[in-house]
């Protein structure tokens, strides 16, 4: 019994001293509740930006540099909490929420680099979240960004956004812009 008892103890301080200094090792997929096969899920929703006015969704925290001003706004940060909707329109059903911010990255064009995060309301979606990091070429018609995580059924989330700008008041503040949304996840 004592014999049984320190082979059990040797053992298992060897597989702590190994664990500790390890610095990854393979995990089991039932372990971290991976599904074996990964889902690919579409979503289409509207992007709705207001910059002034009392319902204001994105908000100046850096302005552009001054040479810049009047040109690209190189500089500029902003920061969003801007609704996403099944419809172009404000009224249509609000399915989340976009959170992050972006930054005016070109000194020559409106190109952005964009860090948000979807989080949905809706049906199985309600508390999960999307992560999206990339470049946005803003006149451009069709831009592409990368999905880069997600959480709750989104967790180890991989995939593509696609924007189209519906609508631009660029006076007013005002977008509108189309997510064609593609994510494989578990």
């Amino acid at each position: 019994m004592a014999t049984q008892f320190l082979i059990s103890l040797l053992l298992l301080s060897g597989y702590a001293l190994t664990s500790a200094t390890e610095f990854g090792r393979p995990l089991n997929r039932k372990l971290a509740k991976l599904k074996k096969k990964e889902q690919l899920t579409h979503f289409k929703f509207y992007w709705h930006e207001s910059v002034g006015g009392s319902n204001a969704t994105a908000a100046i925290i850096i302005p552009s540099l001054p040479q810049y001003a009047n040109t690209s706004h190189f500089g500029s940060v902003r920061v969003i909490d801007t609704p996403l909707t099944l419809g172009p329109n404000l009224s249509s059903k609000l399915v989340g929420r976009a959170q992050g911010f972006y930054a005016v990255t070109s000194r020559t064009d409106l190109e952005l680099t964009m860090i948000q995060n979807f989080n949905f309301f809706e049906g199985n979606y309600n508390g999960s979240t999307i992560s999206v990091l990339g470049r946005d070429v803003a006149l451009n018609e069709t831009r592409e960004l990368p999905v880069v995580g997600g959480s709750g059924v989104f967790r180890f989330a991989k995939g593509y956004v696609e924007l189209s700008t519906y609508l631009a008041e660029p006076i007013a503040g005002n977008s509108v812009i189309e997510y064609n949304l593609y994510v494989l996840h578990h």
